[in-house]
């Protein structure tokens, strides 16, 4: 038997892939098979009675982690003049105004993980959504990243900001945090993430608001936390 086989099969017989779980027991089941040499994220996916199809029922927002998310976050800045400067003093990776946007216009490899841009320059960042957006990286004021408050904005994301919206199916998922946190920490951040999707609950959802709770790890098992509603 194979070492991967080995330990999927060791997974296997550690939870009950059927039942729901507790947070306590469901993060007690994850830090346990958290065995890779690397560092493990663990995410959360929420099934939600939502039709994202409508606009009344399609949730984007952030929400911060307590204990931060574990990753290093690279941080860039669309601005110019006193606000790039306000930018580069806040930490951002890159700042830039028209040098940066021709730079990504041109091809040129852009290795960041989330964009910031001010208002008075949502125009022409505009002109390279079709290069940000299928990224990910177009900068979103449902995200507070259209914002004149740089330094806020880049400070929330550093200190571990998390983006949820709602994919095709009704899913809503993220990575909150590493499985090398503490079991509490780890719960802090997954219950944060909770009571954010269920603050947001649209009103014309009366019932049955959430189908089903996951978590997993990158290489681990995925686990049924108990249903709320």
């Amino acid at each position: 038997m194979t070492k991967i086989a080995k330990r999927l099969k060791n997974i296997s017989a550690s939870y009950d892939a059927e039942k729901e779980y507790s947070l306590d027991d469901a993060v007690e089941i994850l830090k346990k098979n958290a065995s890779c040499k690397f560092d493990e994220t663990i995410e959360i996916a929420m099934a939600l009675n939502v039709d994202p199809k409508k606009s009344d029922q399609y949730l984007r927002g952030v929400v911060g982690m307590p204990n931060g998310t574990g990753k290093v976050v690279r941080v860039a800045v669309f601005a110019k003049d006193a606000k790039a400067e306000e930018a580069k003093k806040a930490g951002a990776d890159i700042v830039g105004e028209k040098d940066l946007l021709d730079e990504i216009a041109a091809g040129k490899p852009f290795d960041y993980d989330v964009c910031i841009a001010t208002p008075d320059m949502m125009v022409a960042v505009g002109k390279i959504g079709k290069i940000l957006g299928p990224k990910g990286l177009m900068p979103n004021p449902k995200t507070g990243t259209v914002t004149f408050d740089v330094a806020k904005a880049i400070d929330n994301i550093k200190k571990g900001q998390v983006e949820y919206k709602t994919e095709k199916a009704g899913i809503v998922h993220a990575g909150v945090a590493k499985a090398s946190f503490s079991a509490d920490a780890i719960k802090q951040n997954i219950q944060a993430f909770i009571d954010e999707i269920m603050r947001v609950k649209p009103a014309v959802v009366k019932v049955n608001y959430v189908k089903s709770i996951y978590l997993s790890t990158t290489m681990g098992p995925s686990v049924k936390l108990v249903s709320v509603n």
